[in-house]
């Protein structure tokens, strides 16, 4: 499965490529939520440069929602910093006198703690983009790109889809929901296959493999495998337009989500060379218009979309 991406997160980018137009209102209501809700909302940190770099006044009030976000944010940091500086200084007094585990193991958490704090802070303040600030993990939110009335139109949404009319307690029970197996989709993902489609632009994906798998050899006797995270990269260079799935979901006193799902399927041979055995499921950009208005009587010819994909070779190596 795709647990994670490093995609095109610059909304203008995606108005650029596809003659599209941005959800003004979806946004807003996203960061309003975002800066309300602190860091329950998960944005990735370029999305917001996208929007802080744009000079424009109909997204002024999305750039005055980043920065109550961050002004919150960079509070909450200062004063976990003057907590556990008061932490450190307590367990350090103690140890002066008499060396004891609580004492030592408060000093490590509260130094670990420290130094977290201070790299978010950074994190924070910094304007330089890192490639790391266009990553997503399911939970964050993600510009994907849709068909509404006719119209491409660019709206966020979570990385973690939730079916319309399921219950919101889905996203424990299916923690998996931000991948639809291509096997599945007559199955738990039969109310949008065919009715809801969307593209997600993504550059780089990452995976969880087993290290002894990657490494094409078996386990040693007594030897326990190791857990390690591959990336993994088209080597034509070229962005891939990722076959998705999307749902709005509202419910009673319950605020609205839109959020999606990247279409997985049997890996390539270098994929599954390297241990994993899924993959994202990008299309040619020929079949754009008759992948985001499929026709759900003729599922045979999204099928052939899915089918006559675009063949690059993953390059991969371990993630930084």
């Amino acid at each position: 499965m795709c647990y994670s991406a490093q995609i095109q997160a610059n909304y203008r980018r995606y108005v650029r490529m596809f003659g599209a137009h941005m959800s003004i209102e979806d946004f807003a209501k996203l960061y309003f939520e975002r800066a309300e809700a602190a860091s329950k909302v998960k944005i990735p940190k370029a999305l917001d440069a996208a929007f802080l770099e744009a000079d424009d006044a109909a997204t002024d009030a999305i750039t005055r929602a980043i920065g109550q976000f961050n002004e919150t944010q960079a509070s909450a940091l200062e004063q976990e910093l003057f907590k556990q500086r008061a932490r450190l200084a307590d367990a350090e007094r103690t140890l002066q006198t008499k060396v004891t585990k609580a004492a030592s193991e408060s000093k490590r958490i509260a130094t670990d703690k420290i130094d977290a704090a201070l790299r978010r802070i950074d994190d924070l303040k910094r304007t330089e983009l890192k490639p790391q600030d266009s990553r997503i993990y399911p939970g964050y939110y993600a510009p994907v790109l849709v068909v509404e009335d006719g119209e491409r139109v660019i709206k966020p949404m979570r990385y973690q889809c939730r079916i319309a009319g399921k219950p919101a307690n889905y996203d424990i029970k299916y923690p998996g929901t931000y991948n639809a197996r291509r096997d599945n989709l007559g199955g738990f993902w039969k109310p949008l296959f065919g009715y809801r489609h969307g593209i997600l632009v993504v550059d780089v994906f990452y995976e969880n493999v087993s290290r002894a798998k990657m490494e094409g050899r078996q386990l040693a006797e007594g030897e326990k495998d190791e857990n390690v995270v591959l990336e993994f990269r088209p080597s034509d260079g070229q962005p891939m337009l990722v076959a998705c799935l999307w749902s709005y979901w509202s419910a009673p006193g319950e605020p609205d989500l839109l959020s999606f799902a990247a279409i997985t399927d049997e890996p390539p041979p270098e994929v599954a060379a390297a241990g994993h055995d899924r993959c994202i499921v990008p299309i040619k950009p020929e079949y754009l218009d008759a992948w985001l208005n499929p026709n759900p009587d003729n599922l045979a010819a999204v099928q052939h979309i899915l089918d006559d994909r675009p063949r690059p070779y993953y390059e991969h190596r371990l993630a930084a």
